[in-house]
């Protein structure tokens, strides 16, 4: 990887020492968290799931039924939410990939973590990056999303401590803390 930081050998068949052992890799480039980084697999079907925990050491993004269904290592993909589980590294090539580790605002927090800090969006956290990303995606297509939108957006995650009501609490309060960023006025100026 650019930047001072280079994959080193993991779970995940993302190797720079691929050389020294006689296993081939082969260079990917692409944009992580607004960094042009360049890694080397030897195996382009690995996820990047396993390659962002395993390799890089972005442990933000969880693991969570590894078959994209539940929403826990969701990330953004070329200013889409995707299951990162599901995302060969390979077909990463060029592309623009965001994690929660990307994410900040005037406080230090995104918007949509302020909410869900604010909300109390959250218990044990384990789904929460996923719940963020999937949110921040939304409010980067959709600044002013229908509520019919937003409930979609968070029944694409699964939570087992909340019962999802402080959770749609936070993304409408995501919707307003954003509107307040985006038209520099205060959260309760944007209510």
């Amino acid at each position: 990887m650019t930047g001072g930081r280079e994959a080193a050998a993991g779970e995940s068949g993302t190797t720079n020492d691929a050389r020294r052992s006689g296993a081939m890799s082969v260079p990917l480039s692409f944009r992580l968290n607004q960094e042009d980084v360049e890694i080397h697999v030897q195996d382009p079907s690995a996820t990047l799931l396993d390659v962002l925990r395993h390799d890089l050491g972005l442990t933000g993004t969880k693991s969570g039924c590894a078959v994209g269904y539940c929403g826990a290592c969701t990330v953004i993909v070329d200013g889409e939410a995707v299951p990162s589980c599901l995302q060969m590294v390979g077909l990463l090539e060029g592309r623009d990939v965001r994690t929660v580790e990307d994410l900040n605002g005037p406080d230090g927090l995104d918007p949509v973590q302020s909410a869900f800090v604010k909300c109390a969006g959250l218990q044990c956290g384990f789904c929460t990056p996923g719940h963020v990303m999937a949110l921040r995606a939304l409010l980067d297509q959709e600044p002013e999303p229908t509520e019919e939108r937003i409930q979609q957006t968070v029944d694409g995650n699964y939570c087992r401590c909340t019962g999802y009501v402080k959770i749609l609490d936070s993304a409408r309060e995501a919707v307003v803390l954003e509107r307040a960023r985006t038209t520099r006025t205060t959260p309760e100026e944007a209510h």
